[in-house]
């Protein structure tokens, strides 16, 4: 038979499972961050979740992959990891939606420079523009939200321009106050409490990114299209009082 007339081979996933101990699948897609790999993650995520796959308690996303946690067999009723890997597969076999629409518009009003953004002009010379500047090229173009992670209710958003490609402070603070918002590496985190950190701080936020008591306790998820609001410190004082 010449190669001709030999059936042909079946594409490969352009993803990959494994176990993440004895309770995770976890499944990628990329190996680099990127807009339309976040994308696809969201959207594999969003489908896993739809389909309410027996044993499964969480699904979520991150930059290049989506952990799929489960009760594993013995524990609950739950699957083999097996089983799982192959419901999985099949469910990312028959199409992930390419529908990359924004799960909601959120306004993040921000307070730049002076005390809220102490690296503000440290970012400016190592883009090698104004303070203002990279006021313009943060809060101009609206940014996803890849994922959460670090802590509770802690976003990391992208990807600004590359001139905002800078690396994160070659010291990291012991202590980041609540709300403040820092970039690296072309991303922006935010704080949602007062935690350690790296990130270069540029302003500050006077919302409450995570409140336990709230549904859902995360004021931004995976998927959430921002803009982010320059305001004046008196409006970030007034704001900040007057939140829960």
């Amino acid at each position: 038979m010449n190669a001709s007339s030999e059936p042909p081979s079946p594409a490969e996933p352009s993803w990959r499972i494994q176990p993440q101990g004895d309770r995770c699948l976890i499944i990628t897609f990329g190996d680099r961050i990127d807009a339309s790999v976040g994308q696809t993650c969201l959207a594999a995520a969003r489908k896993l979740r739809d389909a309410q796959l027996a044993g499964v308690t969480d699904v979520v996303p991150s930059f290049v992959a989506v952990a799929v946690h489960y009760r594993p067999d013995g524990v609950g009723g739950g699957p083999t990891c097996s089983a799982l890997t192959a419901r999985v597969n099949a469910l990312l076999a028959d199409g992930i939606p390419a529908d990359a629409s924004a799960e909601r518009d959120i306004d993040i009003p921000v307070c730049y420079g002076g005390e809220h953004g102490p690296d503000l002009e440290d970012v400016a010379r190592a883009a090698g523009v104004t303070p203002d500047d990279v006021i313009a090229l943060h809060s101009g173009p609206r940014s996803m939200v890849f994922m959460l992670g670090f802590a509770p209710g802690h976003p990391y958003l992208g990807l600004h321009d590359e001139k905002l490609n800078i690396p994160r402070r070659p010291s990291p603070r012991t202590v980041v106050p609540i709300g403040s918002v820092a970039v690296a590496n072309r991303q922006t985190v935010i704080y949602p409490n007062r935690l350690p950190g790296g990130w270069n701080i540029i302003g500050a936020t006077p919302l409450t990114l995570f409140d336990p008591t709230r549904e859902p306790a995360s004021l931004l998820q995976p998927g959430d299209s921002v803009r982010f609001v320059p305001i004046s410190a008196d409006e970030f004082n007034r704001i900040r009082q007057a939140q829960p």
